[in-house]
């Protein structure tokens, strides 16, 4: 049982490790790309594309009026720029709210029977014209620059979508704060999948895509209420290309209590895998390129490493307490000060010990370089701290919970 353990507890090291040291590579090879892709937006656009941001919602009286006027105070042209809010058969006062919207010549305000967000977006859709089209969740809010520099990146013309980087809105609190780094981490992975032509989620908040995209291949999805991981899955699949504009931010509002948070990424692990195993043809197929060979299978492999190694880890301690009770009551108590006689012969230089080391190392080389890119600076603050201890014990609940609804078909819900 141990040699089997350790052999497990290897191999997802390692696979940890190699990801790890082959993501900041990607970096270290296209960090001066990032550069000449900021110093391009820098440069603005000349003719500024129509777009249509529809924001669907549903009982989000609280937030979708503050969403609304980030919109309006975009800095882009206001005749190139329509807003259209779709309530989604709300039962509380979000559709009173909007109101006040009706009369301004830059929005369009909707109301329809609940059907879930897709359809509204699709209602949307169906409604439009114009050469872009995107999507703001009524619990976000962008920075005045986002769609601007979103926009530039479509003067190539075989973009096809355009993801934004997601930063969190004012967060409080450690759990909020922890999130904060997460977030960050996946701005600085959705840059490393931009360069490697694998973006495979194209984020609810911000992500703008050609009006042509739907009209060639249909509109949004179901997809397990992750149908923003369902059309970058198609998109890919038909070979349209995405990319992450890492200087267009994008903020939302953060699950403030651990229920929340287990509810909200429950429902992305389970979303990803489900869509995964819709796509599962796309695996280890090179017509796909790094998306279908390398990263796809290392999403899914992750999630298996964090469930195993999580169960390894507990599995562990409970040992230590078990035998350190045993022991407690053949010898009796007693307090020894560990580091009273150090000797460095006691030191662990197993050969596990030393990879998880280096795999520890790379994981916060990477945090340093997220912040770096998400904020503009690292700085090492409280945020940080929460989320080096408290993740690595949180992640394994959601994930855990999102394996057992596939494996039980609980269906993951909004609400």
């Amino acid at each position: 049982m141990y040699e089997a353990t350790n052999t497990i507890t290897y191999i997802l090291l390692f696979i940890s490790l190699y990801f790890e040291v082959f993501i900041l590579i990607t970096y270290f090879e296209n960090r001066l790309e990032i550069k000449k892709e900021e110093n391009y937006v820098s440069l603005g656009l000349k003719k500024y594309p129509t777009v249509t941001i529809i924001v669907p919602c549903w009982n989000e009286e609280l937030t979708v009026s503050k969403t609304v006027h980030s919109l309006l105070a975009l800095d882009y042209p206001k005749n190139k720029l329509k807003i259209m809010v779709i309530d989604d058969g709300s039962t509380d006062k979000t559709w009173e709210k909007i109101q006040k919207f009706k009369n301004n010549p830059q929005v369009e305000i909707h109301t329809k029977a609940n059907g879930g967000k897709y359809t509204a977006l699709n209602f949307g859709i169906s409604k439009l014209n114009s050469d872009l089209v995107g999507c703001l969740d009524a619990d976000s809010y962008v920075h005045k620059d986002a769609l601007k520099n979103i926009a530039t990146y479509f003067q190539d013309k075989e973009t096809m979508a355009v993801a934004p980087s997601v930063g969190l809105w004012q967060p409080k609190g450690p759990l909020q704060l922890l999130q904060k780094v997460d977030y960050a981490f996946g701005i600085f992975n959705r840059k490393m999948f931009h360069f490697l032509q694998a973006v495979y989620i194209t984020p609810g908040p911000f992500s703008i895509f050609r009006l042509s995209v739907f009209k060639k291949l249909g509109g949004y999805r179901h997809a397990h209420n992750t149908e923003d991981i369902e059309i970058a899955l198609r998109m890919q699949k038909n070979g349209y290309k995405i990319v992450h504009a890492h200087n267009a931010m994008v903020y939302t509002v953060a699950p403030n209590s651990l229920r929340k948070l287990l509810k909200q990424r429950t429902r992305w692990v389970y979303g990803f895998i489900k869509n995964a195993g819709d796509y599962r043809h796309m695996f280890f197929k090179r017509e796909y390129g790094n998306l279908g060979v390398f990263i796809l299978p290392m999403a899914a492999i992750s999630i298996i490493s964090i469930l195993t190694i999580a169960s390894i880890s507990i599995f562990g301690i409970l040992n230590s307490l078990v035998n350190k009770y045993l022991e407690i009551q053949t010898v009796g108590l007693s307090f020894h000060w560990p580091f009273s006689r150090f000797e460095w012969f006691y030191v662990n230089t197993e050969i596990m010990s030393i990879i998880a080391i280096v795999a520890a190392t790379g994981t916060i080389t990477m945090i340093v370089v997220s912040k770096r890119m998400a904020e503009g600076k690292f700085n090492f603050g409280m945020d940080l701290i929460y989320f080096l201890t408290l993740y690595m014990f949180i992640a394994p609940l959601w994930i855990g919970k999102a394996v057992y609804n596939v494996i039980f078909s609980v269906k993951a819900s909004w609400r």
